[in-house]
């Protein structure tokens, strides 16, 4: 895939698509870094350790029926589903899809300035591993 502006990722939480709420997504991974390093060596040595994951999203807030405050506030505890995709077409080798449970610990439904647009915030923790599809 060329460049492109990152203006249609595709964002489910719990089979529940919020695309459309979608300010800002980013995922975030990562290994633990281990230092093997021994007696005789003259500079660091490290492998990877435990991977971890986490999602970072940006709602536009809507507290509708089935929209933003619905879907996030009953999860509230609970370990969900989270799809992301960088665009909202087909799953391929050039549009991966990144799965996997988080634990959704944290949900401030309002918690703005006065004048500013309505949002949400909010950085989950991977429970288990992160697929990555590409079909």
């Amino acid at each position: 895939m060329p460049s492109f502006a990152f203006t249609d990722a595709k964002v489910t939480v719990n089979a529940v698509d919020l695309s459309s709420y979608v300010r800002q997504a980013t995922l975030n991974v990562q290994a633990d870094q281990l230092d093997d390093t021994a007696m005789g060596d003259s500079f660091r040595s490290r492998i990877g350790g435990l991977k971890d994951w986490s999602v970072s999203l940006e709602f536009n807030s809507d507290f509708a029926a089935g929209a933003v405050d619905a879907t996030l506030f009953p999860l509230l505890g609970s370990v969900v589903t989270v799809t992301v995709k960088a665009t909202s077409a087909t799953t391929s080798a050039t549009n991966p899809q990144y799965s996997g449970p988080v634990l959704v610990s944290a949900y401030n439904p309002i918690g703005n300035s006065v004048g500013d647009l309505a949002t949400n915030s909010v950085t989950w923790q991977g429970a288990g591993a992160l697929a990555r599809a590409t079909s």
